[in-house]
């Protein structure tokens, strides 16, 4: 071996070793980090044992050609490097047979920025997006790992080389594309790689093609999101379910590789069955309860008591509560279950036809008040409602709360049941005879009265007569039509006098004149008989009606006496 070395050493003697060139040399010794390498100077060149790919590949007196760096540094010590000897000759052999496109195999050392450093006998850089289909947010698990890679760029003058693994991986997906889209078939359960999951399903790699699940197509059972079924990287069975092959689309399916639960609801769960199930969620109008996996029913509000009024499902249900309910209906095609609360219990309302008759009278507290009436509790979860025309037979009633107010004691006669529609309809005003029975007789017409003013309009003045019954004096039945004047003659409260000129039992309707009232009995028949010489009496409706005309007579002649 010295012989060999003193001959290498006579080809280059000291004088002829250049700096940045590469020389012979000979391994003198192995350490665990460094290799000794004697290349006939004064002292041995110290190469990091990194350099080497596998250090158990080279052995202590073989020859080896190493890059010369400098000839000695302050030390007096030559720089070698292994490395840089074979990226050298390999850039040769790169030059000569690695052209634009060709693949070659390569080992990833590092990263720099933007990417990585991959040695196919030179370093060549592999840009981060470049490495695969997407681009990784860690690099690091793929430094020391081999792959083919494409060579993309050759620039000779900077000595350097661009690579891409994604192309190749581009390329091998095309081809799979094109084979799994001539051989797949809808019904086909193929195995795959969940990508990426949307808010709206996930992309599945089936080894070639993505394919898109849908979240409705996850599962039988409702699904909150996605990621709650399903997980980037994790291999799963999907039936595929359609094919687009202008687009190069295939949907997927995860729920069709399983039974649908469906099929057999009908006969699981028969109507008026009961069963079991835990209260997933809560809308508006009502609650839905899972009885098994894939399969829900909903509560509606009407149908979660018999007798309370449920606005919020969340004051009678919680979701995750356990619950037993009853079926009133299965829907198979439209995939709905109708279930019931209350019908675990006896509907109260199947005894109100019995204890509450029409006819009877009753006593309750009232809870409520609206605009049309009150309603008034007769016994748990009973009411029953008192319209505001049925709360007085005389009293003209704007709103309930002018007779009643909520936590009164009142007392009502039954008017009124509706199991069905679950109603009574109750009367206050019933719980006395009718005046307006009598009204002919209690007021006949030209009956000269007296009651109280308590209010005016623009059309006459209301009059409290007896019983609570009120009369109307038209303003044509005043004397005076300005209501200025009107106002200042009758203060509110005063006592008048008028004459009954029409009584309407149907319409609950009295009509008073003041200005009759002034008429003696002698005049009021003058008047009636001179009334007769234009028109029978028979044919007149009511003395009101004989007014009116007396009226217009009146002023007919006045307008003559005025013209001649």
């Amino acid at each position: 071996m010295a012989d060999t070395m003193r001959e290498l050493l006579s080809q280059h003697p000291i004088k002829t070793l250049k700096p940045r060139s590469i020389v012979p040399g000979t391994v003198t010794e192995i350490r665990d980090n460094v290799v000794k390498v004697d290349i006939g100077l004064k002292a041995e060149g110290l190469i990091p044992a990194a350099e080497f790919s596998d250090i158990n590949t080279i052995s202590i007196g073989e020859t080896i050609e190493v890059f010369l760096e400098k000839l000695e540094d302050k030390n007096g010590t030559p720089l070698l490097s292994f490395d840089r000897a074979e990226q050298q000759k390999n850039w040769t052999l790169i030059i000569e047979n690695c052209q634009e496109g060709s693949v070659i195999a390569g080992r990833i050392k590092g990263k720099i920025k933007g990417g990585l450093v991959v040695h196919i006998g030179v370093d060549a850089f592999c840009p981060a997006s470049q490495i695969d289909v997407q681009a990784p947010r860690d690099l690091d698990q793929y430094i020391g790992k081999t792959y083919d890679f494409k060579i993309v760029k050759v620039n000779r003058d900077r000595r350097n080389v661009i690579v891409s693994r994604r192309e190749l991986i581009e390329e091998e997906r095309q081809l799979k594309r094109q084979n799994l889209l001539t051989s797949i078939r809808v019904g086909d359960v193929r195995r795959g790689i969940v990508k990426n999951v949307m808010d709206y399903g996930a992309f599945v790699d089936l080894d070639g093609i993505d394919g898109l699940l849908h979240v409705t197509d996850m599962s039988w059972k409702r699904v909150s999101h996605p990621s709650s079924i399903v997980s980037v990287g994790e291999a799963i069975d999907v039936m595929v379910i359609d094919i687009d092959l202008e687009r190069e689309r295939v949907s997927l399916g995860l729920k069709q590789t399983k039974p649908n639960p469906w099929e057999e609801a009908v006969h699981r769960y028969p109507i008026g069955g009961q069963v079991k199930g835990k209260v997933v969620n809560l809308i508006h109008y009502g609650a839905f309860v899972e009885l098994e996996e894939g399969v829900e029913g909903l509560i509606h509000t009407s149908e979660m008591s018999w007798t309370k009024r449920v606005i919020r499902p969340s004051d009678v249900l919680k979701v995750g509560e356990e619950v037993t309910a009853v079926v009133l209906g299965v829907d198979k095609e439209n995939q709905k279950i109708s279930l019931s609360l209350r019908q675990l219990e006896e509907n109260p309302w199947d005894m109100v036809p019995h204890n509450y008759p029409v006819g009877a009278r009753v006593r309750g507290v009232v809870r409520n008040l609206t605009a049309y009436g009150a309603f008034v509790g007769l016994e748990e979860g009973i009411d029953g409602m008192v319209h505001v025309s049925d709360m007085s037979w005389t009293k003209h009633v704007a709103s309930p709360a002018d007779l009643v107010a909520v936590g009164d004691e009142v007392e009502a006669v039954v008017l009124k049941v509706d199991r069905a529609q679950q109603q009574i309809a109750l009367g206050m005003k019933q719980l006395k005879p009718d005046p307006w029975e009598q009204i002919e007789r209690h007021f006949p017409i030209g009956k000269l009265v007296s009651g109280k003013l308590h209010k005016i309009t623009s059309y006459g003045l209301f009059v409290e007569l007896e019983e609570g019954i009120e009369g109307l004096v038209h303003i044509s039945q005043i004397g005076e039509s300005d209501l200025g004047k009107i106002k200042k003659m009758f203060p509110i409260g005063q006592e008048l006098n008028a004459r009954v000129i029409l009584a309407d039992r149907e319409e609950h309707r009295i009509g008073l004149s003041i200005k009759a009232a002034h008429y003696d009995e002698q005049k009021l028949e003058e008047e009636v008989q001179s009334l007769d010489k234009l028109q029978s009496a028979q044919e007149m409706n009511s003395l009101s009606e004989i007014f009116n005309r007396f009226e217009k007579t009146h002023v007919s002649a006045q307008e003559e006496e005025k013209k001649s």
